[in-house]
């Protein structure tokens, strides 16, 4: 049967399947949910996002400190930026502008960059709860002609307390006067305390109460050593929108997590589900020591839960390439999304599902057979390769997709070489043994 797709770009296309027989007669109409039954909606509370929520894009900040990246020119931090307003990125925290003459001039310049272009894009800054990395942000702000919100952070827990020799007061004190800064100076502030989830209920609470009162319109919550689980991830912010609550304020509550436990993205999402309304991450998960939760796998995740069908992600592989370049970093082959080997196949149950479903001219069926993550939906496709688990219908299609007429004895002879091979054949590979069937 030949079946013809109409429907739309969304996690489980609601459109029918109509199904013909071979004298183009209807056989029959099914909806994607008669193909595929979404286990991960049943019992399901709602919706993951709450109204409002915004994606925090940290590549260009906590990114850069992973230790073993370069800092991108700036012509790689502009293209990021018009990339991340693409994806549909909220805000992005272009760097530190207080540390050095070069981040100050680098964070100017992306500022002004995303006023002349108009971007939908807002920027944060981030700065140490001292006035002198709270004023360069002032003076950026002032020169670019556009707000720049404060992140302002500093450790919370008690065993950077006791590292740092500081005591809950002094903490407040430094804190409160860093925010009376940059709120004086027209800008908005998130308050980011560090270590948010090794740190006490009782200093948080008195750490939270002062910043509202001074003017904090965010409180961040940050996992900075990757410490949190999902129960710790529900705990904290259940205890955060408590505090807000009982404020009377009109307050927001980023996510910021790490992935020492590989759980970051985890923890992203399920900071979603319990109320933060923005989320950190970046791009490929780069950041300090292991990284961050990585921006692209979080919004991977949310458009196939059918909760961004608007958003267009076919930027997302770009994004991520454009990254990797900037900062010298090697994308994993067997990465999400975008490793080499994201949509790739050589075993022969695999391809002959696939090309079956192609042959029936439903690329969105050819999409799904194997794949959990539908290529299309992302800017890439699925990719058929010969190699020692292959069968017949690999090395046909291979050949086909190239504009070669597969005989039998081609076929066999290829097949031959890939059976007697310990790795998937290259391009040139397949083509030598082309080539020297061609000459016999």
């Amino acid at each position: 049967m030949i079946a013809t797709h109409i429907g739309t770009n969304s996690r489980l296309s609601r459109a029918p399947l109509y199904y013909t027989d071979p004298m183009g007669q209807q056989a029959e109409s099914l909806h994607a949910d008669d193909l595929i039954y979404d286990w991960n909606e049943v019992g399901r509370k709602g919706r993951l996002i709450p109204a409002g929520v915004t994606f925090f894009d940290e590549t260009l900040r906590d990114g850069l400190q992973n230790p073993s990246v370069a800092d991108p020119n700036i012509e790689c931090k502009l293209k990021l930026l018009h990339l991340m307003a693409k994806v549909g990125i909220h805000v992005a925290d272009i760097g530190l502008p207080g540390s050095s003459p070069r981040a100050f001039a680098d964070v100017l310049r992306m500022c002004r960059e995303i006023s002349d272009n108009r971007l939908p894009l807002r920027v944060a800054c981030a700065g140490r709860t001292v006035a002198s990395d709270i004023t360069p942000m002032i003076e950026i702000s002032q020169r670019a002609g556009m707000p720049v919100e404060v992140y302002a952070f500093i450790g919370s827990s008690p065993i950077r307390q006791l590292a740092e020799q500081w005591d809950v007061d002094l903490i407040a004190k430094r804190s409160a006067e860093a925010i009376d800064v940059a709120v004086k100076g027209g800008l908005q502030v998130a308050y980011v305390t560090e270590d948010t989830t090794r740190s006490r209920p009782e200093v948080l609470a008195t750490l939270f109460k002062m910043a509202i009162d001074h003017g904090a319109s965010r409180l961040c919550l940050c996992d900075t050593v990757g410490h949190a689980t999902p129960d710790g991830v529900r705990n904290l912010i259940n205890f955060t929108r408590a505090i807000v609550s009982g404020s009377g304020a009109d307050v927001g509550i980023d996510w910021h997590g790490h992935n020492d436990r590989g759980l970051a993205l985890e923890n992203a999402l399920w900071a979603l589900e319990f109320g933060a309304d923005r989320v950190h991450g970046t791009a490929l998960g780069i950041g300090e020591r292991v990284g961050n939760a990585a921006m692209e796998l979080i919004l991977l995740n949310l458009k196939l839960l059918g909760l961004l069908e608007h958003q267009d992600l076919t930027c997302l592989l770009d994004y991520c390439e454009t990254a990797a370049e900037g900062v010298g970093w090697d994308i994993p082959i067997n990465y999400p999304l975008v490793g080499r080997d994201a949509f790739r196949t050589a075993t022969g149950v695999h391809a002959a599902a696939i090309i079956k479903a192609k042959q029936k001219g439903d690329d969105w069926l050819a999409d799904r057979i194997y794949s959990g993550v539908p290529a299309g939906m992302f800017g890439r496709k699925q990719e058929i390769c010969v190699g020692y688990m292959s069968g017949a219908s690999n090395v046909n299609y291979w050949l086909r997709q190239r504009g070669i007429e597969p005989s039998k004895e081609l076929c066999d002879a290829i097949l031959a070489r890939a059976k007697a091979s310990d790795h998937i054949l290259s391009d040139d590979e397949i083509l030598a043994v082309v080539t020297q069937s061609a000459g016999k």
